[in-house]
C-alpha cells in the first residue's frame, strides 16, 4: 500500500492518547493545572466505574475569555515563545491536557476568577470548541469535570489495568505531588464517599508520616542546602537541595520504593541521583534494607530539559555528576549528630516560654545576661560520660537529657570509617599457617591483596594482614573469616567488628569520654556498619512527661 497522510481526527486521537493514557494521567494533568493556579485546597472526586473524574480547586480561576480558549489545541498561559521551552517554571506548559481530554471524553469546566463577581460554565466538543456557556454561582476557583473517558475509544479501556490498580496509581500520584507541594490541603472522594485526605504542612517532613504507615515525624530529618553552579553564560547561579530522609537508626524499608527524586515541583526519574542516594546510605542500614529519602531539587530552569517524555516523568539534568556529589554531601551532613537535627532547640524554646510566663505572673524575675561576645552554635553535642551500665552501655549526659551508647558498635563505627580512609596491610613477622583453604578462599585473599603462598601439602603461609588484626591473638581466625567472601567493604566491616571493644569490657571515665568524642566525629554516627542503632535517647521533655512534672502538687493532693 502507498503511504498516505492520516486524517486530522486520527492525528488528534493519537496525540491525545500519548498525554492521557489512564485515569491517573487525568488526575495528574488537572491537579498540575490547579497547582499552577496557586491553589491551596484541591478536592478530587472519582467514579472509576463510570470513567468520571472531577477536580475542584481554590486557585486564581479563569475569565470567560480564557475558558473559551482553554481546550483549544496547544493553548496555554505558561509559555509564549520558542525560548520559553528551555526555561520552564510551571508544571503544565504544552497546552495539551485539556484539548486531549476534550478528544477522549466529555469535558466541562466551571470557573470564576478571584476578581470576578460571578463564574461561568463551559462545555466543549471533541475539537475543543465551546458548544455551551452559562453564568453560574461558584466560589473563586475552578472545577473541571471529565466524564465518559475513552467512551469513543473503548479498546483503550480494555487494555488498562483493573479499577483497583488504577485507584492505587491515582493514590500514589497524589502522594507524590503532595510531597512536592506540602502547602496544599487534599481531599479525595471515591464514589461520593471520603477516601483519604492529606493535611497541609510547611515541609515534606509533615507529609510523609501521613503517607507511610508507622512512620513518625521524629523519625525524619528535613534540611535544605544552597549550592552554586555556573550557568552556560558563566554566571554563578544558586540552586537549592531539599532533603527529607528517614534517620537510619529509626526507619528503613524492605525495598527501595521510597527513594524519590523531584525537580522543580515534579517527581521525576533520575537513576543516577537515586543511585547516589543509595550509595550515601551505604553501611548505615541493615542488610537488604533501604532508606526513606525524598530529594527535591530547586534548580534553575536553564539546566533542566523537560522535553524527553510525554508525561514529563524523565528529564535531562545538566552537570549530572556534579549534582550527584552535592546530593551525597547533603545526606552526609544530615546523618551527622548536631543540635539542629536533635530537636534541642525545641526544648530550649519551651523552657524560654515557661520562664516568660512565670516572669509575667511575678513568680520570679529573669535577668538577661549582657555580653559582647557572640554566641557560637556548636556543631558537636556536649556529651559527658557519667557511668557505665553492665560494662556495655555508656551513660552520657547532654543539655537536653541523656543517652545510652553501646560501646562496641560505637567503637566499630569509628574503626570502620578509619579503615575506609586508610586500609593498610602490614607484613607479619611470623607467617600464619592455614590448612585446607578452598580455591575460592585463595582467590578472595588475592582480591584483598593479602599475601598468601603454598607452604606444603594443603598448607598456606599468610605473610600479611590488615593493620588492625596483625597483632591480635585471633588473627588466624580473622583471616579465615575474610577469605570466606565479600568485597573490600565487607572485609573492612568484619575487621572493624572483630577489633572493636567487646561488650563486658570495663572502661574508665576518660576512656568512655574519649570514645564518645571520637564517635561523634564520625560521618555516620547513628548506626554501626551493620545498620544497628548506636544510641538510645532519653530527652528531658520525655522524662518530665513520664514523671508528671507538669502536675500541680496541691491539686494532686486534693487541696
Amino acid at each position: 500500500m502507498s503511504i498516505q497522510s492520516l486524517p486530522a481526527e486520527v492525528v488528534h486521537l493519537i496525540a491525545a492518547g500519548e498525554v492521557i493514557d489512564s485515569l491517573a494521567s487525568v488526575v495528574r494533568e488537572l491537579v498540575e493545572n490547579s497547582i499552577d493556579a496557586e491553589a491551596t485546597r484541591i478536592v478530587i472526586d472519582l467514579w472509576p466505574e463510570h470513567w468520571r473524574v472531577r477536580v475542584a480547586d481554590n486557585g486564581c480561576g479563569m475569565s470567560l475569555e480564557d475558558l473559551e480558549k482553554a481546550a483549544m489545541a496547544h493553548s496555554t498561559s505558561k509559555i509564549f515563545h520558542r525560548e520559553d521551552l528551555w526555561k520552564i517554571t510551571s508544571l503544565g506548559f504544552r497546552g495539551e491536557a485539556l484539548h486531549s481530554l476534550a478528544q477522549l471524553a466529555d469535558l466541562e469546566i466551571h470557573s470564576r476568577a478571584k476578581t470576578a463577581d460571578e463564574g461561568n460554565r463551559v462545555v466543549y466538543n471533541a475539537l475543543g470548541d465551546v458548544v455551551e456557556t452559562e453564568t453560574v454561582a461558584i466560589a473563586p476557583g475552578t472545577v473541571v469535570a471529565v466524564s465518559n473517558l475513552f467512551g469513543h475509544w473503548i479498546s483503550r479501556r480494555q487494555g488498562l489495568p483493573s479499577p483497583g490498580q488504577q485507584l492505587k496509581a491515582i493514590q500514589n500520584q497524589i502522594y507524590q505531588i503532595a510531597l512536592c507541594h506540602p502547602q496544599i490541603n487534599w481531599q479525595v472522594n471515591l464514589d461520593n464517599r471520603a477516601w483519604f485526605a492529606l493535611s497541609p504542612g510547611r515541609t515534606p517532613q509533615q507529609i510523609l508520616p501521613q503517607i507511610i504507615r508507622n512512620l513518625r515525624f521524629g523519625d525524619l530529618h528535613y534540611s535544605t542546602l544552597a549550592v552554586e553552579l555556573e550557568s552556560e553564560d558563566l554566571q554563578p547561579c544558586t540552586h537549592q537541595i531539599g532533603l527529607t530522609l528517614g534517620l537510619p537508626d529509626r526507619c528503613h524499608r524492605g525495598k527501595a520504593d521510597w527513594v524519590k527524586v523531584a525537580v522543580n515541583g515534579r517527581l521525576v526519574q533520575i537513576p543516577d541521583l537515586e543511585r547516589a542516594i543509595l550509595s550515601a546510605f551505604a553501611k548505615t542500614l541493615p542488610r537488604d534494607r533501604f532508606p526513606v529519602c525524598f530529594l527535591h531539587l530547586q534548580a534553575s530552569p536553564q539546566i533542566v530539559d523537560w522535553n524527553r517524555h510525554p508525561a514529563k516523568a524523565e528529564i535531562y539534568l545538566h552537570q549530572g555528576e556534579w549534582w550527584q556529589e552535592q546530593v551525597k554531601n547533603a545526606i552526609a551532613q544530615a546523618l551527622r549528630l548536631n543540635p539542629e537535627n536533635l530537636s534541642l532547640a525545641m526544648h530550649q524554646e519551651r523552657v524560654t516560654a515557661l520562664l516568660k510566663v512565670a516572669e509575667a505572673k511575678n513568680t520570679y524575675r529573669v535577668i538577661p545576661c549582657e555580653t559582647s561576645q557572640p554566641i557560637v552554635q556548636s556543631t558537636v553535642i556536649d556529651l559527658s560520660a557519667i557511668a557505665q551500665v553492665r560494662n556495655t552501655y555508656i551513660l552520657a549526659e547532654h543539655p537536653g537529657g541523656m543517652w545510652l551508647v553501646e560501646q562496641h558498635i560505637a567503637h566499630e563505627r569509628i574503626l570502620y570509617e578509619q579503615l575506609c580512609d586508610r586500609w593498610q596491610l602490614v607484613p607479619l613477622e611470623t607467617p600464619i599457617i592455614l590448612r585446607q583453604l578452598k580455591p575460592a578462599q585463595l582467590e578472595q585473599l588475592q582480591r584483598l591483596q593479602i599475601e598468601c603462598e603454598p607452604f606444603g601439602e594443603q598448607l598456606w603461609a599468610i605473610r600479611s594482614a590488615p593493620e588492625l588484626l596483625h597483632q591480635r591473638p585471633d588473627c588466624a581466625d580473622a583471616i579465615v573469616e575474610l577469605s570466606l567472601g565479600g568485597d573490600l567493604q565487607a572485609a573492612q566491616v568484619a575487621t572493624a567488628c572483630r577489633s572493636a571493644i567487646r561488650n563486658g569490657t570495663p572502661l574508665t571515665l576518660p576512656q568512655m569520654q574519649s570514645l564518645l568524642d571520637e564517635w561523634q566525629r564520625t560521618r555516620n554516627p547513628r548506626t554501626c556498619p551493620h545498620g544497628r542503632p548506636i544510641y538510645l535517647s532519653l530527652e528531658e521533655t520525655s522524662l518530665a512527661r513520664f514523671f508528671r512534672r507538669h502536675w500541680v502538687i496541691g491539686k494532686s493532693h486534693g487541696i
